[in-house]
């Protein structure tokens, strides 16, 4: 009987040792005691954790906590929000499993509360309604998957070069690096959505040696820096797994008020599998999602096996005066690195333009599609190599802007083109692009005049940057069906029409783009039997050498 004395009051002094120096986004309060165990919000407004000694024992004991320990009804009705994030403070405290229970069915509704998972997680066969009708904040995550590692400001470093191999600085582990000059602007957006642009950002990993990570290598020149931190990497692999999630979409003014109730991935080595996310009641209006999972400011994350769900799409009036769709998502990458999103799906159409594209990303670098059909790839301010794989892409195919490598192999792809080169960021990627194995079904088989890389520069606009196109492009057995074509149709061109202005040497553009060097091919044929072409405006692509093999 002593020793289990000791090992109970060893248990409540544990509790509340931790509970102290608790880190989370919302104060959560847990105490122990002889009471029962229970989740509520206390006179403070904050949410208070009470655990009995005898279940505190239990659950060490047996490894995992639920959520119906800490009150959760699971019925589909009442609130559980509070209950839930109950379970995770405790499980982080006492570095536990969280498993919910089978056959469940957690209602959350609006009130602002965010579970902060910092252990594995097994949602299982559970189903999670989200109910977005009527919110107290719509910014606030649902659940935030949080590290344990605190940033920390780095000094001795005044500036950066582009593709630096090393830094000079001492690190207690592999890091996280994200750097700022606020005295110079990128991405200085063009056409509807126009903006004054971002401060210069860069994200990179490095080792304790102070090695970048060169899959994911510095992308700008940084003369001076106004920030700059370090976040230690997690080493040990969390897990999140199963779950089959459904929001209620809300019913918002159709304007740029982003909702973000999500899965919010704030930590680094992370694998998310299984999970189910789908939409229902969207009507006629409502404000865009900034995506269901939600990956920023990390590293090494894989979503495998997951089934997402186009959001309706919406228009607006955009910063230009004019009428504009809104972009609204189920999966968010930005600021990440080494992300891989493999055998996903989503429920409805990938050729339904009545949906958004699935997808969108800034400031990334290494991403991979693996054996995913969704409606879209997308980067938005910037991608730093990126490989598309043995998938299938909707309505909005390919866009993307950025540098290094991008790879499109064993997949077919139905948009517009084949790859987009974002004309609202200058339709820029300096690196190569290698197409390999691939099929390209023009408009999704909608009739349709072909064309492999698309975009548009005038060379008028500053965007902050100088605007290249893909110095190579090797294009290897590719099938293209351009069986339903219009009248008059003179085969599939390699290059858009990116400029129809710039014709004959008068035209000047003040911020010259810089033009492919050469075009590679290999076992390129067409549906039609007619030939590749140029372009629509030869002219503007004289220079490129075409070598076909």
């Amino acid at each position: 009987m002593k020793y289990l004395f000791v090992s109970i009051l060893l248990i409540a002094s544990l509790i509340e040792t931790q509970a102290q120096g608790q880190k989370s986004s919302e104060k959560v309060v847990i105490t122990s005691g002889k009471g029962p165990t229970k989740a509520y919000v206390n006179d403070r407004g904050e949410l208070t954790v009470d655990v009995s000694l005898k279940d505190a024992s239990k659950f060490n004991n047996r490894g995992y906590v639920r959520y119906s320990d800490f009150g959760a009804r699971g019925n589909g009705k009442s609130d559980d929000i509070n209950a839930i994030a109950a379970t995770h403070a405790y499980a982080n405290q006492q570095a536990l499993m969280v498993k919910a229970d089978e056959e469940a069915t957690y209602y959350i509704g609006g009130r602002q509360r965010t579970a902060i998972i910092m252990t594995n997680t097994d949602f299982g066969k559970a189903a999670f309604i989200i109910d977005d009708t009527d919110v107290e904040n719509r910014e606030a995550a649902i659940f935030m998957v949080s590290s344990g590692m605190q940033a920390f400001h780095l000094e001795g470093i005044s500036g950066l070069k582009r593709n630096q191999a090393k830094i000079n600085v001492p690190l207690p582990a592999s890091c996280l690096i994200t750097v700022t000059n606020d005295q110079v602007r990128r991405y200085i957006r063009f056409g509807l959505n126009q903006n004054n642009g971002s401060a210069q950002t860069d994200i990179f990993v490095v080792d304790k040696d102070g090695q970048v990570d060169m899959d994911a290598p510095i992308i700008w020149d940084f003369d001076q820096i106004t920030e700059i931190t370090a976040l230690p990497i997690d080493e040990k692999q969390l897990s999140i797994s199963g779950g089959r999630f459904t929001t209620m979409a809300n019913w918002a003014e159709s304007k740029y008020n982003y909702y973000s109730r999500n899965i919010a991935i704030r930590r680094s080595n992370v694998v998310v599998d299984g999970l189910e996310h789908r939409i229902t009641g969207e009507g006629d209006h409502g404000a865009p999602y900034r995506g269901f999972i939600d990956i920023r400011d990390c590293a090494y994350v894989k979503v495998s096996n997951t089934v997402f769900t186009g959001h309706k799409m919406y228009n607006t009036i955009g910063s230009a005066g004019k009428p504009v769709s809104m972009g609204t998502y189920d999966l968010s990458i930005n600021r990440a690195l080494n992300i891989a999103v493999e055998h996903c799906t989503q429920t409805n159409d990938i050729d339904d333009r009545t949906y958004w594209g699935v997808m969108a990303s800034n400031y990334s670098k290494n991403l991979l599609y693996d054996y995913c059909t969704l409606s879209r790839f997308d980067a938005h301010m910037g991608v730093a190599n990126a490989t598309i794989r043995n998938s299938t892409l909707g309505h909005m195919g390919i866009n993307a802007i950025g540098s290094g490598t991008l790879t499109v192999e064993n997949s077919t792809v139905r948009g517009r083109n084949l790859i987009n080169l974002r004309s609202d960021y200058g339709s820029t990627w300096q690196g190569t692009f290698i197409i390999r194995n691939c099929v390209f079904v023009p408009s999704g088989g909608k009739q349709a005049s072909a064309s492999l890389i698309g975009g548009s520069n005038s060379g008028q606009h500053d965007f902050g940057y100088t605007c290249y196109m893909p110095e190579s492009i090797v294009i290897e057995n590719l099938h293209i069906d351009d069986s339903n074509h219009p009248e008059g149709y003179q085969g599939p061109a390699i290059f858009a029409d990116f400029n129809p202005q710039l014709t004959n040497t008068d035209y000047q553009e003040h911020f010259p783009y810089i033009r492919s060097r050469e075009v590679i091919l290999r076992n390129v044929r067409t549906e039609s039997g007619k030939a590749l072409r140029i372009s629509d405006n030869p002219y503007m692509f004289e220079e490129v050498n075409i070598i076909t093999k």
